[in-house]
């Protein structure tokens, strides 16, 4: 029976030596165990496929998996939150029943100003206004129309039937247009606006547009305002984990790393056998993989849920020229920094004193101006680092103290912009990376430096190592409408047998796994 890959942080290990798995038949080979490989190895198995999953790293989950990074921490090293995993993967695959539990982050976004003032924009909609109304009175209607077009548009393509676009392939722009009634608001959202645009038809205070700013940008290698960087901001609140909560985002008790390790059970339940520690050299389309130790597995499918640019180098001479042009085509340089910080205590700002508020339940913002935005983005992409960066902070022990130490706390800041390529080398900068990301809070708060116990810093070259993403790019590529819905990577490719099924493909990334769901579907309709 397989290891239940929670109780072993992931570490799985070989079920069987190398050269048992080779000799055994098998109907398709799914190269990596990140969450979407291990969705598509549980529907394939679950249909009566015979499926390997070989995993080159000793963990199972790439970007979202978990390590005890200090003694007594359970730390979320990439992916921290979930916001767009998709309930049909968790109602197929019984997620709950193995344990999934989701605490919806209905604090919404907390953002200080540096004039002493903040907001908190709830998820509940009165005590959202009542918010705005103390900040900027003016603004309240405003807020209200902006949040309803986006709710409208997520609702249009997104209802929770098996209308959701998300669903199977990508949708023609015409069939989008036709789906928001030709709403020009809509189209403007979905492709045309930046940010900075966005919230300028809504609102007028621009503390209030720099604290929703940076939802324009999140892993995005763009200013927000560049043309497009408002359909990020759509992406990321069209979510439908909670049915009943839309677009709300919320934390995985145990850590993000159990999303994966619970897919790895439902998988290995179904009948699917996963290795880890076992690194594949190349990829023969309709024969299957060569590992690295020349070791020849065969299966007559196989599918990549390394990223598009990893999966080209890995069919080598195989790979369909047009096909290789277009992956090469997708910008992947990562332009974002992962910091986790061990607290002693949890931070206390100073515009809403104390440890213990109900904004510490929120997401927290530290808010750029829209000069700093434009300065941090020409530092970063001349390869400097910014006088500060736009923080996405959340304390995920108040919602789950289970994954540090009784009195300890753990905090995930997701930070912008930091260059792939940084002037005098990452090794030799990465703890000033960490020092101004801490700087960056500590503006807002009393004493948070002191109260930094630990800290880890991954940067986009540390990503692209640690988890094999090219570039460090933490979506598998630009999530601009250039890379989007049709203009996105399918899971079908041009070789024989050879299927993609990560984050490079439609619909996007984030740690979704309807991605792994589109992609098993399209190889059992191809392979009756």
């Amino acid at each position: 029976m397989s290891v239940a890959a929670g109780e072993v942080l992931g570490r799985v290990g070989l079920p069987a030596p190398v050269a048992e798995l080779a000799a055994r038949p098998w109907d398709a080979i799914v190269v990596g165990a990140g969450h979407n490989g291990l969705t598509a190895a549980a529907y394939l198995a679950r249909a009566g496929r015979r499926v390997l999953v070989l995993e080159a790293r000793e963990r199972i989950g790439g970007a979202c998996t978990l390590e005890e990074t200090w003694p007594g921490y359970r730390v979320s090293p990439c992916a921290y939150l979930a916001g767009l995993l998709h309930p049909l993967v968790i109602d197929e695959l019984e997620l709950r029943r193995r344990g999934f539990r989701w605490i919806p982050a209905d604090g919404g976004l907390f953002v200080p100003f540096e004039d002493g003032t903040s907001v908190q924009l709830w998820e509940d909609e009165e005590r959202c206004a009542a918010e705005i109304a103390r900040l900027s009175p003016g603004d309240v209607d405003g807020y209200r129309a902006m949040s309803a077009l986006l709710r409208r548009v997520a609702d249009q393509l997104r209802p929770p039937d098996e209308r959701d676009v998300w669903l199977g392939r990508a949708p023609s722009r015409d069939e989008l247009a036709e789906r928001v009634g030709h709403d020009p608001d809509a189209l403007g959202l979905l492709f045309e606006w930046s940010q900075a645009e966005l919230l300028g038809r809504y609102l007028e205070d621009p503390r209030l547009r720099s604290a929703l700013m940076g939802q324009g940008v999140i892993g995005t290698n763009a200013s927000p305002f560049d043309p497009g960087t408002a359909s990020i901001h759509f992406h990321h609140s069209s979510g439908r984990v909670d049915p009943d909560l839309p677009g709300t985002w919320g934390f995985v008790v145990g850590g993000m790393g159990t999303v994966s390790f619970l897919l790895h059970d439902a998988a290995t339940e179904a009948g699917a056998v996963v290795a880890a520690g076992v690194p594949v050299a190349a990829i023969v389309p309709g024969d299957g993989v060569v590992l690295e130790d020349g070791t020849a597995i065969h299966a007559p499918v196989v599918v990549a849920n390394a990223d598009p640019q990893v999966t080209s180098r890995l069919l080598g001479e195989h790979a369909d020229a047009g096909w290789r042009s277009r992956v090469e085509a997708v910008p992947t340089v990562g332009c974002t920094v992962k910091v986790t910080l061990a607290l002693s205590r949890p931070p206390d700002f100073v515009a809403r004193p104390g440890g213990d508020g109900e904004h510490h339940r929120a997401q927290v913002n530290t808010p750029l101006t829209d000069e700093q935005w434009r300065a941090g983005f020409a530092a970063a992409s001349a390869g400097r680092l910014p006088e500060l960066l736009w923080t996405e902070d959340y304390l995920q022990t108040a919602f789950d103290p289970s994954i540090a130490p009784p009195g300890k706390h753990l905090m995930s800041v997701f930070a912008q912009y930091v260059p792939y390529h940084l002037d005098g080398g990452w090794d030799a900068r990465r703890d000033e990376v960490g020092r101004l990301a801490i700087a960056s809070i500590a503006r807002f708060c009393r004493g948070f430096e002191a109260s930094v116990e630990h800290v880890e810093v991954l940067g986009p070259p540390d990503i692209e190592r640690e988890v094999g993403l090219t570039g460090g790019h933490i979506f598998q590529g630009e999530c601009l409408p250039e890379q989007m819905w049709d203009r996105r990577l399918t899971s079908t490719t041009p070789m024989p047998g050879v299927f993609l099924c990560g984050a490079g493909t439609y619909p996007g990334g984030s740690v979704m796994a309807i991605n792994g769901r589109n992609a098993a579907m399209e190889v059992l309709a191809a392979t009756r």
